[in-house]
C-alpha cells in the first residue's frame, strides 16, 4: 500500500496544465495568466499633478509663509483630461486638478489647503518643495517593464493594471471541466423522496463545491445505482470530461463495480489503496491522457482525499504555482491517539490566541460524521509511524479556511 507522499508524487507526475484561452479581463478574475505582460508604455503617460491646487515655479514660492504669503497671478483653471497651450512665467500660476497634465514652466504643485484664493490670484501660504505633489511619467510603469508574470493569479489589482496597459483581453489557462459521478444504491437526490432507508447523496455537491472553489468547472452526472451497465454508462459519459471523479464504489464489497468498469474500458490503474485514514480505498486512473478519481463513498473520506490529491492536481492542470493548501504548526489541547501505519487527517478547530496557534479535535471522527468538516478549519495530519500525541505538543495543521484566523 502506498503511504500519502508517494500517492501524491505519482498523481502530480502524470497532470499537465491545459491549454490557454483567451478571457475578457473581468472574466479572468481569480485565473492564471498565461503570458508575460509587457508595459506598452509609460504609466503615468505625462506627468500630472497629484493633487488639487496650483501649479507654480518654485523659485517664486521658496520664501512662501503664512506670515509672509506669496501673490501669485492665476492665468487659468486646469481640469484632469485637458491640457494647457500657456506657460508659466515669473509670478504666474495655473489652477489645477488631480490627474491634470502639468503646464509648462512649472515645477511644483501646491495644495489648495496651503493657499488663500483671490479675485484673479492666489496667495501661497507655504514654501513646498522642488517636484512637490508631481506625479512623474514613467513612475508606477516604464515602457518595457514586465508587470505581471505568466502564472500570476489574476486578482483585482491585476485586472486595473491590464485596463491601465489598454488590455480588454488576456490569455489565460483553461479550467478542466470535472464529471462526478456518485453510485450506491440507497441514495437519492435531493428533494427526492427518502423512503425509509433511503440517503441524499451529499457527496454530488460537496465534490462540486469542491471543484468550483478550486475554479474548475463541474459536471454533475448524478448517481449511478449498483448495477453494472448504468454504471458503465455514465463513466462512459464522464470520461468524456477533462477529469473524473468518482465516489463510492471502489472498496471490495459485492456491488463495488466502479473498478471493474473502469478496468473493462481500458483505464489505467495507477493506484488503489493508500496508507491514510480517513480515505484508504481511493484510487487514481489514466484515461487517453485524462486523469480520473476514485473517492471512498463516506463523506468525509471523499472530501479528505479531494483535498490530498484531486485538488492539487485540478490547481496544477490551472496553471497554478501553488497548489497546496498551507500548513501551520499549533499547539494541540488535548491527546490524540491513532492505529500506527497510516497518515491520519484529524478534523480540528484552529486558533490564533496569545502569538501563536492552538488546535482541538472537532469531536467523533468516524467518516460518516459530516459535521466534523462543517464545524472545521483545518485538518491535523499525524504522521504514520505516531501512535500518540500528548495535549502541550506541536503538531501539522493542514488549513482548510485561513481566512476564520
Amino acid at each position: 500500500m502506498l503511504t500519502v507522499d508517494e500517492a501524491l508524487n505519482k498523481t502530480l507526475s502524470h497532470i499537465q496544465p491545459l491549454g490557454f484561452e483567451k478571457a475578457s479581463i473581468l472574466n479572468a478574475l481569480g485565473r492564471v495568466i498565461a503570458e508575460d505582460m509587457i508595459a506598452p508604455r509609460d504609466l503615468p503617460p505625462y506627468d500630472n499633478s497629484g493633487m488639487d491646487g496650483y501649479a507654480v515655479r518654485y523659485e517664486d514660492i521658496q520664501e512662501a509663509s503664512e506670515k509672509k504669503p506669496v501673490r501669485l497671478e492665476v492665468i487659468e483653471d486646469l481640469r484632469a483630461g485637458f491640457t494647457s497651450d500657456k506657460t508659466v512665467q515669473k509670478g504666474q500660476t495655473i489652477r489645477i486638478m488631480t490627474g491634470a497634465p502639468i503646464p509648462k514652466g512649472a515645477d511644483a504643485v501646491v495644495p489648495v489647503e496651503e493657499t488663500e484664493r483671490g479675485n484673479g490670484f492666489v496667495f501661497i501660504l507655504k514654501t513646498g518643495f522642488p517636484g512637490g505633489y508631481i506625479r512623474r511619467a514613467g513612475e508606477d510603469v516604464k515602457r518595457g517593464d514586465r508587470v505581471i508574470t505568466k502564472g500570476d493569479i489574476i486578482r483585482p489589482s491585476e485586472i486595473g493594471m491590464l485596463a491601465s496597459m489598454g488590455r480588454s483581453f488576456v490569455s489565460v489557462y483553461q479550467r478542466p471541466s470535472v464529471a462526478i459521478l456518485c453510485t450506491g444504491e440507497e441514495l437519492v437526490d435531493v428533494g427526492e423522496s427518502l423512503d425509509g432507508v433511503k440517503i441524499v447523496s451529499s457527496n454530488s455537491y460537496t465534490l462540486a463545491a469542491q471543484v468550483r472553489e478550486c475554479g474548475a468547472v463541474p459536471i454533475q452526472l448524478g448517481i449511478a445505482k449498483d448495477r453494472k451497465d448504468e454504471i458503465k454508462e455514465k463513466v462512459l459519459q464522464g470520461l468524456r470530461s477533462d477529469v473524473f471523479v468518482s465516489s463510492a464504489g471502489v472498496s471490495v464489497g459485492d456491488y463495488d463495480f466502479v473498478r471493474d468498469v473502469l478496468k473493462e474500458l481500458g483505464v489505467e490503474m495507477i493506484f488503489w489503496r493508500v496508507a491514510m485514514k480517513p480515505g484508504k480505498p481511493v484510487a487514481f486512473w489514466m484515461f487517453d491522457g485524462k486523469p480520473a478519481f476514485s473517492l471512498p463513498g463516506n463523506p468525509v473520506s471523499s472530501m479528505v482525499t479531494f483535498e490530498q490529491f484531486v485538488r492539487p492536481a485540478l490547481l496544477k492542470m490551472m496553471g497554478h504555482r501553488q497548489i497546496f493548501r498551507p500548513v501551520i504548526e499549533a499547539v494541540l489541547k488535548e491527546e490524540i491517539r491513532k492505529e500506527p501505519g497510516k497518515k491520519h487527517f484529524i478534523r480540528a478547530m484552529v486558533s490564533f490566541e496569545n502569538d501563536g496557534y492552538f488546535v482541538t479535535t472537532t469531536g467523533p471522527q468516524g467518516s460518516g460524521i459530516l459535521r466534523s468538516m462543517v464545524k472545521g478549519n483545518g485538518l491535523i495530519v499525524i504522521p504514520e509511524g505516531q501512535e500518540i500525541v500528548r495535549a502541550g505538543e506541536k503538531v501539522k495543521v493542514q488549513l482548510l479556511n485561513s481566512s476564520e484566523l
